[in-house]
């Protein structure tokens, strides 16, 4: 049996969506991407949001809108995907990271205030595989220390925090869309906000620099190519239709693992915090018991035909990251030992349940063995 580790979930719905674009002239910047937008917004239970390319680019624009200089300060977690801070060292400022809390894998809300210095311009904190972190505990420093929050919540769409929708958090937040995503646009992210000034910065930087009332060859300030295409656009509006049968989808799978996971002697599933009044599963992370040899098991897993990735590699111990900032092993520990435990199994929305006891089957006879 080959089981992948992801596979969107396209229906025909989605298809003559797409094709319905393509019979019109509006192939970039046209009605779709207006709908989209609208409907994301609704679904966030925010004012406005503005399609980019990708989650990388919401959060470049969410840096770029705080005027972060060479040398700012940014505080965030290095057990993410490393876009969450290559997006400040495109401004040239300085991430500086936070270790984890080792049950949710989330930043430590309590090590973040020894971390602020005179040089900290924000916080840009990652709701990790969709599960939140403490809001209220976040929120609390903001305040105190009067440091604005970006929200990256590339992999928590549909998550809630206490009822409240993730997304309405901070200046603004980032989602995602690529295919291993709760729902995909192919290539493509959203910033959301209340901040009228920043959805009018957002549009402008994501369409080469041009204000409301630039012409075409009109540039106001400098801006990139970010914009999220019209097929793009029709593909997440009918993917945002179906969000609660995706999320639905996606929380059937997580408790069938649960339940089989339980079963086995050496490994741990993610445990949910009492203040997420729902999770949306973005990926299917297990951690190994300490000891077992992480990588050996994927190797073997792989053999098995079953597509397993670590999720995620430490980013102050990425090659970049230590020749910039001389990170080693040893300095944020509780990440270290984490990130060499976790693996990501199979997961997506139509998984069978044959293709989960597969995997649970042949990770059992990994660890046994």
């Amino acid at each position: 049996m080959k089981v992948p580790l992801s596979s969107p979930d396209i229906t025909g719905k989605e298809i003559d969506a797409v094709v319905e674009v393509l019979r019109t002239r509006f192939l970039s910047i046209g009605p779709k991407i207006v709908e989209f937008e609208k409907a994301i917004s609704d679904f966030i239970g925010c004012k406005y949001a503005v399609g980019v390319n990708s989650g990388t680019s919401a959060l470049h624009i969410l840096i770029k809108y705080l005027s972060i200089q060479p040398g700012d300060e940014v505080i965030t977690t290095p057990f993410s995907f490393i876009a969450s801070s290559n997006c400040i060292l495109f401004e040239r400022g300085k991430p500086v990271f936070v270790d984890i809390n080792p049950e949710t894998m989330n930043i430590d809300e309590e090590r973040i205030e020894k971390k602020i210095t005179n040089k900290t311009k924000a916080l840009l904190i990652v709701d990790i595989f969709g599960h939140p972190v403490d809001w209220d505990k976040i929120n609390e420093i903001s305040k105190k220390h009067n440091l604005p929050i970006i929200e990256d919540s590339c992999e928590a769409l549909g998550s809630e925090y206490k009822g409240k929708r993730i997304g309405r958090y901070g200046i603004g937040s980032a989602f995602a869309f690529y295919p291993n995503k709760q729902i995909t646009t192919g290539e493509g992210g959203m910033v959301v906000t209340d901040d009228e000034n920043l959805a009018k910065f957002a549009r402008s930087l994501r369409n080469q620099g041009r204000s409301e009332t630039d012409d075409w060859l009109d540039h106001t300030q400098l801006g990139y190519n970010y914009r999220l295409d019209e097929l793009s656009a029709a593909l997440g509006l009918v993917q945002l239709g179906r969000i609660e049968e995706i999320l639905n989808k996606r929380s059937s799978v997580a408790l069938k693992y649960n339940n089989l996971i339980n079963q086995i002697h050496g490994v741990e599933h993610l445990k949910i915090e009492k203040y997420v009044s729902r999770m949306s599963w973005f990926v299917y992370v297990v951690v190994l018991k300490e000891g077992i040899n992480r990588n050996l098991v994927l190797e073997k897993l792989g053999k098995a035909g079953i597509q397993a990735k670590p999720y995620f590699p430490p980013i102050h111990l990425q090659p970049f990251y230590v020749k910039q900032f001389g990170y080693r092993e040893g300095d944020f520990p509780i990440t270290e030992n984490i990130s060499k435990r976790t693996i990501a199994l199979p997961f997506f929305n139509n998984i069978s349940d044959k293709e989960i006891e597969y995997v649970c089957e042949k990770l059992k006879e990994i660890i046994k063995g």
